[in-house]
């Protein structure tokens, strides 16, 4: 069992913890979420909250079921908004959930999203003129937002700051960690973690992927491949 902390002795954080709040959703994508809070729940004097538009339990996008979360709505502020991805986002869509966002990004010091999180935040109207990250296959969709499309697999433009498709997290929250508390506590959590990805493929872009795989993901992924321009 790993220890749930790693404050150290001398950490320069400040006393007042710093407060993240993840907003998820009915069939929000697991690894974006987990990802991110398991870098997150592991630095020193960080809260890390979890709400969702109507509050208590929900079912992610693979159907793991989550515990209870706070009502968006009875959030206050956050220090960090942190908007997953999910595959059905109509929800963050609603009116009263948009309000919430732009509410709470309104005083938040950071406003970020990973994976194709950026597009509800681009929604609520929060990505004009901002360079942001999004799962490749969603990516150009920023653009009806006004938000700049970045590929890069993490990308900061001053308080906002963003990961790519789903796997990107782990990246994004290594870099929030490093901006919050320095990278030597970033890389504290990461080799706690045991972070060292060596994949035994190499098809996690769509430049890289052979021409077979491409061909099989437009067959089994046809709507996302078509939004890509595949």
């Amino acid at each position: 069992m790993l220890p749930f902390n790693v404050l150290a002795a001398d950490s320069k954080s400040e006393d007042k913890p710093f407060k993240i709040l993840m907003v998820l959703y009915p069939t929000f994508t697991l690894l974006d979420f987990a990802g991110a809070n398991e870098v997150f729940a592991r630095l020193p004097n960080v809260e890390v909250h979890v709400a969702s538009p109507d509050g208590g339990p929900l079912t992610s996008d693979t159907h793991v079921a989550f515990g209870e979360t706070m009502k968006l709505s009875k959030v206050t502020s956050c220090d960090l908004l942190c908007v997953p991805g999910g595959t059905d986002r109509s929800t963050m869509m609603r009116a009263d959930v948009q309000d919430d966002l732009r509410r709470l990004a309104a005083d938040a010091k950071y406003i970020t999203s990973i994976c194709n999180g950026s597009l509800i935040l681009g929604a609520a109207g929060l990505l004009k003129g901002k360079r942001s990250a999004c799962h490749w296959a969603q990516r150009s969709l920023l653009k009806q937002y006004g938000a700049i499309p970045d590929p890069a697999r993490v990308v900061k433009d001053g308080r906002y700051m963003s990961g790519g498709g789903v796997t990107a997290g782990i990246d994004f929250a290594l870099m929030v960690a490093d901006e919050l508390r320095g990278p030597v506590q970033a890389q504290v959590v990461q080799l706690l973690m045991e972070y060292n990805p060596e994949p035994p493929f190499h098809s996690g872009s769509v430049e890289t992927a052979p021409p077979e795989v491409i061909a099989a993901f437009k067959k089994r992924y046809a709507s996302l491949a078509a939004t890509a321009g595949l």
